[in-house]
């Protein structure tokens, strides 16, 4: 049966792969956006953004079910993390009444003493816990896949031959359109049968993480070429956060590596456990670690990206 999905970030990295996904699927969705966007057979824009009650009250209106990937990953200061995650998803959470509401969160969200990015996300999961309507949360761990500028730094670093890795630090990964596909099929189960009711899921590869030089070695093979991981300390990479983040004010931008991220890629154990979603039913990993690197890389070169 068609759903009328209403989708928050739908013009970011994931909530592009997830409306692909959902139309896909002949579902119709209701995306907001701030900015005026290309027609997309199968989606209707909203204008608006998370501050306009009236914009998301627009959004919802005929809708089956809510998809809120909208968040901020670098910011400033706590307040602004706090204002762009439990923020916007508390007007999400007003906004949904009785919906079903599939909340994305994150991985940080587990040690939110760690990054105020994890804080945040720990704050907006409280604040989805509050929605009146059945909901269910995803934990992705580090998402990559074409169009993901995160993990581009990195393919740059492998192509000049040595790339520094956090000292025995592990991770999952996901693909990008495996993510959609569990958004889609949480969001389809919570207008059916609710296996997923009230759950917090982590969700990975299947693989159980990664030591991050093997991530490393992946993103080189994805390229053709052989690279040397060059281990460093927790404190080395709050050097860099440091150096990174004067050169980001005397640019006028937000730093790439700023000490929160730093705090967070130092941190050992970045790993998931998927198995209570997958044994769920409704999802399971399609894309492994090699074939994800190798669709990314294609991407990136077909696009000028590198």
């Amino acid at each position: 049966m068609a759903l009328t999905l209403a989708v928050t970030g739908g013009t970011g990295f994931v909530g592009r792969h997830m409306l692909a996904a959902a139309t896909a699927r002949g579902h119709l969705v209701r995306a907001l956006t701030r900015k005026p966007q290309a027609e997309v057979p199968g989606v209707e824009w909203v204008a608006g953004s998370l501050a306009m009650p009236e914009a998301l009250h627009a959004l919802v209106q005929g809708a089956d079910a809510i998809v809120h990937i909208a968040g901020v990953t670098n910011a400033r200061t706590a307040a602004e993390f706090e204002a762009g995650n439990a923020g916007g998803t508390a007007a999400m959470r007003a906004a949904a009444g009785a919906l079903p509401f599939v909340h994305v969160s994150s991985l940080a969200a587990r040690e939110p003493s760690l990054s105020l990015y994890g804080a945040s996300k720990r704050r907006a999961e409280d604040v989805a816990r509050g929605v009146s309507g059945p909901w269910v949360m995803l934990r992705p761990p580090a998402v990559y896949g074409p169009g993901d500028t995160e993990l581009l730094a990195l393919f740059k670093a492998a192509r000049l031959g040595v790339v520094p890795v956090p000292t025995g630090a592990r991770a999952s990964m996901l693909f990008v359109c495996d993510l959609a596909q569990a958004l889609l099929a949480l969001a389809e189960d919570m207008t059916r049968s609710r296996l997923g009711e009230g759950q917090c899921f982590e969700i990975d590869d299947g693989h159980g993480g990664y030591l991050q030089g093997d991530v490393a070695r992946a993103v080189a093979k994805a390229l053709g070429r052989t690279i040397l991981p060059l281990e460093v300390p927790g404190a080395a990479l709050l050097l860099a956060a440091a150096a990174d983040t004067v050169a980001a004010r005397l640019r006028g931008r937000l730093p790439t590596l700023s000490f929160d991220r730093a705090r967070y890629l130092a941190h050992p154990d970045w790993t998931a456990d998927a198995s209570p979603l997958i044994e769920t039913g409704l999802w399971h990993p399609e894309t492994a670690l090699e074939a994800g690197l190798a669709l990314t890389a294609a991407w990136y070169e077909a696009e000028g990206w590198l």
